[in-house]
């Protein structure tokens, strides 16, 4: 059963449990999701309005890049579940002898770079919807120009959590090249969204408190 289709209430008693799946992973890919549909939410209350009919054009294109990036952020919160499966198979491989401890560290490591792809990507997807709502709050109705605010908010903390699930992984990688570039590219995607993020957060407190 995807986690999609578990009630809200569901999803948070699972998230509460024991149960290995979700974790910090799917609920950063959830909670991005949650973000990206307010800027949507805001888009769609602009459409249609003769204040704004000068932009129509420009929102309708920021509502389906944010459409997009709900349907990627809501397949990474099974994605998640899914790549942890067998990294948790792989803990628990014996170590007894030299054979047996060289194939579970081969195992141990391969597992570990597929667990990171979800966590950069849930990065990558964030930082799209970071800049979807920067122009979002440029350009969407006053009326619910707080809702971008709040959305914001959500995906910049898609991002920090998304990080913080792919340096679990990098811990236990020994390929310094894998680590180097997944670093570099963790690294920039951190710096330019949480400042951008930062921004259009004070527009919209600008906006809101003029």
């Amino acid at each position: 059963m995807s986690m999609l289709d578990k009630s809200c209430k569901d999803f948070i008693e699972v998230l509460a449990s024991k149960a290995a799946v979700p974790g910090g992973g799917g609920a950063a890919a959830m909670g991005g999701a949650i973000g990206m549909a307010l800027s949507n939410m805001v888009g769609n209350l602009t459409v249609g309005k003769k204040k704004y009919a000068d932009v129509e054009g420009e929102v309708k294109e920021l509502v389906a890049k944010g459409d997009k990036i709900i349907a990627e952020l809501e397949d990474l919160v099974d994605k998640d579940a899914e790549v942890f499966e067998p990294l948790s198979k792989a803990y628990g491989l014996p170590k007894g002898t030299p054979e047996e401890a060289k194939y579970k560290a081969e195992t141990m490591e391969n597992c570990c770079k597929v667990a990171c792809s979800v966590p950069m990507e849930i990065m990558r997807k964030a930082y799209e919807g970071i800049k979807v709502h920067n122009r979002m709050g440029q350009i969407g109705t006053m009326i619910a120009i707080s809702d971008v605010g709040c959305g914001v908010v959500f995906l910049k903390s898609a991002l920090i959590a998304g990080r913080l699930n792919v340096i679990i992984n990098i811990n236990a990688i020994k390929d310094s090249g894998f680590i180097e570039q997944t670093r570099t590219e963790m690294d920039e995607l951190l710096e330019k969204g949480t400042k951008l993020a930062d921004e259009t957060l004070e527009l919209v407190v600008a906006k809101l408190t003029k």
